[in-house]
C-alpha cells in the first residue's frame, strides 16, 4: 500500500484564495462609514452651544467605541494571530520602524495628555459627570493596547476570520478618526476663541455644568486646575497625530487582509532592509542637515517671539505678523527651490521605476495629495481676499506672497516625494537599458590574459587554493554617487523644514485671525469655519511629509 509523501516541516499550507474579496471589504467600509457619520454628527453638534448635544454625549460615544475597539484588538492578539496558519505572509513595506517609532512617541504624549485631562476634570468632580473622568482613563487603556497591537501586527497579512478582521480593523480606524475629529474640534474652537473678543466654550456644557458656571461653583479657579487645562491643550497636537498615524497603519492592515504575496514582493522599496541601513547624515554633503537645523532653530525663535507679541498688547501684533510672514516666505521659498532641484536631479537618474503593488505607497501618495488640499483652500481664499479687498497694505502683500509660495511649495514637494517613492532601489537599471554581454569568470587568473576584459562579478568565484573564504569573496559596492548625496541632503533639508512648519500651527500660531485682511473680507464666522476645517489637514500634511521624506532619505 503506497503512502503519500509527508510534507516538509518548513512548508506551510497555502491559504485558500478568497471567493469574493470585495464583498468583505464592502461590508467593513459600510460599517466604518455609518459609525464615522454618527460620531461626526455628535462631535460637530457638540461644538456649538446652541445645539442640544452635550459633551457628555460625545464622551459616552467615544468611550464606548474605544472599549469595543480594545476588546476586538485583544481578540485578535489572543485568538486570530496565534492560530496556526493565520498569518502566512508579512508585508515588508507596511509599518516601517520610523512610523512605528513615531506612533510610540505620540502615544506616550497622549498618555501624558490623558493624565492632565483626568486631573483637570477631577478638580471639580462634585459638579461633573463621571463620564468625563472615565473618558481619558479609557483612552489611556485604548492607546496602550492599540500601540502594542500595531507594533507587533502592522505587517500581518491575515488569512483567517477575514470578514471579522476587516470589520474590526475598519471599526478601530473609525474610532481613531472620531477621536481625531473630537480633538480637532476642541482644539480649533479653543484657538479661535483665544483670538476673538467673545468667549467660546470648548464643547457645549451640560445643564449641570452651565448652571454651576453661572453660579461660579465649577469655575477652574485654582492654579493646579489651570495648569492641567493648559497642559492638555498644548498636548493636543500629539494626540491628533497619534490618531492619524494609527489610522494609516490600520488601513494598510485592512488592505493586506487575505492578500497573497508572490515571490517578487521583496523587490522595490523594502522597509525592513532599508531600515537596517538607516544612519543619520550618512553619505551626505552635510549642507542639507546644517541648513535644515539652522532653519529649525530660527523658526523656533520666531515662533516664541510671535506668541509673546501676539498674546501681549495689541501694539506689537503687526510687528509679530511681519516677522512671522517674513520667516515663512523665506522658508517656503528655499523649500520650493530645493524641491525643484531634486526633481531636476531625477532627470539624470537612470534608476528604474518601481511598479510593484504596494498599498503603503499608494496610501502615502493619496494622503499627500489629499491633505495638501487644506492648505490650497486657505491660500486661495487669502489670495482672493487680498486681491479683491480694498485696503492694500504691507500685511496684505505679505499674505499674498505667503499664499502663493504655499501653493508652489506643496506642489513641487509633492512631485519630488512621489517620484522618489516610485524610484527603484539604488543600482536598478531601467527596462530599456541595453543588456550586458555574458561573461565567464575563471578561477585561474592566467586565463584572463587570453580573454577580453570582464567586469568582476559579485557572486562566488569558485574554489581556489586560498581556502573557502576566498571562494565566497564579494566585491564591495562603490561609494555613493554625487546625485545620491544631493538627494539625501535635499530630503533631510525638506524634512527639517516640514518639522518647523508643523510646530508653528500645531502649537497655536494662528496668523489667520491676527491678520484682519481675511477676517474683514469674509467675516469672522465664515473665515473661522474655513480655517478650522482646512488647517487640520494642512498640519497633518506636514507630519505625513516628514514620514515620507524620511523614507526618501533612507532609500536614496
Amino acid at each position: 500500500m503506497s503512502e503519500e509523501p509527508a510534507a516538509r516541516p518548513e512548508e506551510r499550507p497555502r491559504a485558500p484564495r478568497e471567493v469574493w474579496k470585495k464583498g468583505g471589504r464592502l461590508l467593513s467600509v459600510l460599517l466604518a462609514v455609518n459609525v464615522l457619520l454618527l460620531a461626526c454628527t455628535l462631535v460637530s453638534g457638540g461644538a456649538f452651544n446652541k445645539v442640544a448635544v452635550y459633551d457628555t454625549d460625545v464622551f459616552a460615544l467615544l468611550t464606548t467605541m474605544m472599549l469595543l475597539a480594545a476588546l476586538w484588538t485583544a481578540f485578535y492578539l489572543l485568538r486570530t494571530a496565534r492560530r496556526p496558519g493565520a498569518v502566512p505572509h508579512r508585508d515588508a513595506h507596511a509599518g516601517p520602524i520610523w512610523l512605528r517609532g513615531g506612533l510610540v512617541l505620540f502615544g506616550v504624549c497622549t498618555l501624558v495628555m490623558d493624565v492632565f485631562k483626568t486631573g483637570y476634570y477631577s478638580s471639580f468632580f462634585e459638579c461633573q459627570s463621571a463620564i468625563k473622568i472615565l473618558y481619558p482613563l479609557t483612552q489611556a487603556v485604548f492607546v496602550i493596547v492599540q500601540t502594542y497591537f500595531l507594533w507587533v501586527s502592522a505587517k500581518d497579512c491575515v488569512h483567517v476570520h477575514l470578514d471579522l478582521t476587516r470589520c474590526g480593523l475598519m471599526f478601530t480606524l473609525s474610532t481613531n478618526l472620531a477621536i481625531w475629529m473630537a480633538a480637532v474640534v476642541d482644539e480649533s474652537v479653543h484657538q479661535a476663541g483665544s483670538h476673538s473678543n467673545t468667549s467660546h466654550a470648548r464643547l457645549a456644557p451640560d445643564p449641570e455644568r452651565a448652571g454651576s458656571q453661572a453660579g461660579g461653583d465649577c469655575a477652574c479657579a485654582t492654579t493646579v486646575c489651570r495648569i492641567f487645562e493648559q497642559g492638555y491643550f498644548y498636548l493636543y497636537p500629539f494626540n491628533i497625530e497619534y490618531s492619524l498615524f494609527a489610522s494609516t497603519m490600520l488601513y494598510v492592515m485592512w488592505k493586506n487582509v487575505g492578500r497573497l504575496l508572490g515571490s517578487g514582493h521583496g523587490h522595490g522599496h523594502g522597509h525592513g532592509h532599508a531600515a537596517s541601513r538607516l544612519s543619520l547624515f550618512r553619505e551626505t554633503f552635510f549642507v542639507g542637515p546644517v541648513l535644515g537645523l539652522t532653519l529649525l532653530l530660527v523658526g523656533l525663535a520666531v515662533f516664541v517671539v510671535y506668541e509673546v507679541q501676539v498674546s501681549g498688547d495689541g501694539g506689537h501684533t503687526q510687528q509679530a505678523l511681519v516677522t512671522y510672514y517674513g520667516f515663512n516666505i523665506a522658508c517656503l521659498g528655499l523649500m520650493t527651490l530645493v524641491s525643484l532641484s531634486g526633481s531636476v536631479i531625477y532627470r539624470f537618474d537612470r534608476r528604474a521605476m518601481d511598479h510593484h503593488k504596494n498599498p503603503t505607497r499608494t496610501l502615502d501618495v493619496a494622503l499627500l495629495m489629499g491633505a495638501a488640499l487644506g492648505q490650497y483652500a486657505i491660500s486661495y481664499y487669502s489670495i482672493v481676499a487680498v486681491v479683491v479687498g480694498v485696503p492694500r497694505d504691507t500685511l496684505g502683500a505679505l499674505s499674498l506672497a505667503h499664499s502663493l509660495l504655499v501653493i508652489a511649495q506643496h506642489t513641487f514637494q509633492n512631485v519630488f516625494i512621489i517620484e522618489s517613492l516610485h524610484r527603484g532601489p539604488p543600482g536598478a537599471e531601467p527596462p530599456d537599458a541595453p543588456p550586458k554581454e555574458p561573461c565567464l569568470t575563471f578561477a585561474n587568473p592566467d586565463a584572463l590574459h587570453a580573454l577580453p576584459a570582464c567586469p568582476p562579478t559579485p557572486g562566488p568565484v569558485g574554489p581556489s587554493l586560498e581556502g573557502p573564504q576566498e571562494a565566497t569573496a564579494t566585491i564591495p559596492a562603490p561609494r555613493a554617487h554625487w546625485r545620491r548625496r544631493c538627494l539625501k541632503d535635499i530630503s533631510l533639508f525638506l524634512l527639517l523644514g516640514n518639522v518647523i512648519l508643523w510646530i508653528m500651527p500645531a502649537f497655536g500660531a494662528r496668523p489667520h485671525f491676527s491678520n484682519k485682511v481675511e477676517v474683514d473680507f469674509y467675516g469672522y464666522s465664515l473665515w473661522a469655519a474655513i480655517v478650522n476645517i482646512c488647517l487640520p489637514f494642512g498640519i497633518f500634511y506636514r507630519m505625513h511629509a516628514v514620514s515620507s521624506l524620511l523614507e526618501v532619505y533612507v532609500l536614496a
